[in-house]
């Protein structure tokens, strides 16, 4: 399963995690920086590049506590 989401963009994780309500607040360089607050404040950054590696899209996922499933509900 891991291959199928090896190849995912930064384009498309921003969309998705956008559609579980984090917000796009700021970017330097080429890294995005996302919030969300549901209680507590979550701040989340997130590569701009072309593919996501494996390694990064995990942490990002589990950070942000959606799983692999989550990315089919929103592309």
């Amino acid at each position: 399963m891991i291959a199928k989401y090896s190849q995912i963009s930064a384009k498309t994780l921003l969309k998705v995690l956008v559609g579980f309500g984090f917000k796009i607040v700021g970017q330097k360089g080429s890294h995005i920086k996302l919030e969300k607050t549901n209680g507590r404040k979550k701040v989340l950054i997130v590569p701009n590049h072309k593919f996501i590696k494996p390694g990064t899209l995990n942490n990002i996922l589990k950070f942000a506590e959606l799983d692999k499933k989550d990315l089919d509900k929103i592309k």
